[in-house]
């Protein structure tokens, strides 16, 4: 019985797998965890994330072991001033040393480095979404094809049983031979592009498989993309527009790390060891000394100046570019409300199309079997049938397409 369980288990388990695999979340999935770019931008993440805490460890006591070791010999009065190089020197030292700058200073650097963080946060998510629509117009593609094969399958059964009964009137003489092979032609027709398109949607299959980096070879059913046409929401939340924003956080930290760069800094240090001449008392040559550094900025040459004109420029294409950008995705918006709804209203006439069609081609088939209808006017029917239900699937595969933007 437990074998049994295991058994029945390990099926269910199977057939769950089965079914994922022909979902679209499940190429997306495979896409994303196999995309080398959104490994290297998360490894990015994690580098900033150690470029702060480096930052903050600059700003600790740095202790260092200095060792001097000089000998400049004079030789028959030719060699260097011994006044300058005491002739030799020996020196092993500890240093201590600390740079003091303002919490603003050290601040606008750490922000700036969280700013590009979040900027390769925002990156990830692009590249994501990127991914997203490749896989995404590559599976509706290849479901697109597959609902032309059902349709097909439909048109090819039509046609057989349409078939059976013809050979039937042909062999009783209600029907010309001529005009059952004129009918054999178009079933032939029929079935050569059915074959055609069973090639194709293998190929773009496949092409599915490599663009998500699955390792399979098998084409098989895909489900329904499952996309529905929502409400476009404010698009100042979306991820592309969220870039203007770290643009524009960026460009004040710059303006700030420019300002406070030019700030006074202040580096203490302290040192003790052995430093010696060797020249007298070496033995007592054992001390410290403490120091400190004062850098004030006086003139640079107008160089502050500069920059800040810089970033002003830079600025000023950013918002040019955002401009843009909300103009672009308006007018987007706004044609595309236009094309879901025009394409709507197409596919509730086709479909009115049809069932008249339908209509006509069941009254048709009666008078068939009793040859009061020509067949050139049967199979006249049967391609105004065929054009309007190929018309609606493609009609069908193009709103698909357009929920998903």
């Amino acid at each position: 019985m437990k074998r049994l369980f295991i058994l029945l288990a390990g099926v269910l388990t199977s057939f769950y797998l089965q079914a994922q695999k022909n979902s679209l979340d499940y190429f997306v999935n495979y896409a994303i965890s196999n995309s080398p770019l959104l490994k290297d931008y998360n490894n990015q993440v994690l580098s900033f994330r150690l470029d702060s805490q480096l930052l903050r460890a600059t700003m600790k006591l740095q202790v260092n072991g200095i060792s001097t070791n000089s000998y400049a010999p004079v030789i028959n009065g030719w060699g260097y001033d011994p006044v300058i190089t005491n002739l030799q020197q020996v020196s092993a030292m500890v240093q201590v040393s600390k740079s003091f700058l303002s919490n603003k200073t050290i601040g606008s650097q750490i922000a700036g480095l969280q700013v590009q963080s979040q900027g390769i946060a925002n990156a990830i998510k692009i590249s994501e979404q990127d991914v997203i629509k490749s896989i995404t117009d590559q599976y509706i593609t290849t479901y697109g094809e597959q609902l032309q094969l059902d349709y097909n399958y439909e048109v090819n059964g039509l046609l057989k049983k349409e078939d059976s009964l013809l050979k039937i009137l042909t062999q009783n003489n209600v029907y010309r031979q001529t005009d059952y092979l004129s009918f054999a032609v178009t079933v032939q027709q029929q079935l050569l592009a059915t074959s055609q398109l069973e090639v194709q949607y293998n190929f773009d299959y496949a092409a599915l498989n490599y663009l998500a980096g699955i390792m399979d070879t098998a084409s098989t059913r895909l489900e329904d993309p499952q996309l529905s046409s929502k409400a476009f929401g404010d698009y100042t939340t979306s991820i592309f527009y969220r870039q203007f924003v770290l643009d524009s956080l960026k460009l004040a930290n710059d303006r700030m790390v420019v300002e406070f760069s030019y700030r006074p800094k202040i580096n203490a240090y302290a040192d003790g060891g052995y430093n010696s001449s060797l020249l007298y008392k070496a033995y007592k040559n054992v001390g410290a000394s403490i120091g400190l550094t004062l850098n004030i900025p006086i003139y640079d040459g107008k160089q502050k100046k500069l920059q800040y004109a810089k970033i002003d420029i830079q600025e000023k294409t950013r918002t040019y570019k955002r401009d843009f950008f909300m103009q672009q995705r308006s007018q987007q918006i706004m044609q595309l409300t236009q094309q879901l709804n025009a394409t709507n209203r197409l596919i509730d006439q086709i479909n009115k199309q049809i069932r008249y069609t339908e209509t006509l081609i069941t009254v048709n088939e009666r008078l068939l079997s009793t040859g009061d209808i020509r067949l050139t006017d049967f199979i006249l029917s049967l391609n105004n049938y065929f054009a309007a239900m190929n018309l609606v699937t493609q009609n069908n595969i193009s709103l698909v397409f357009m929920k998903k933007l």
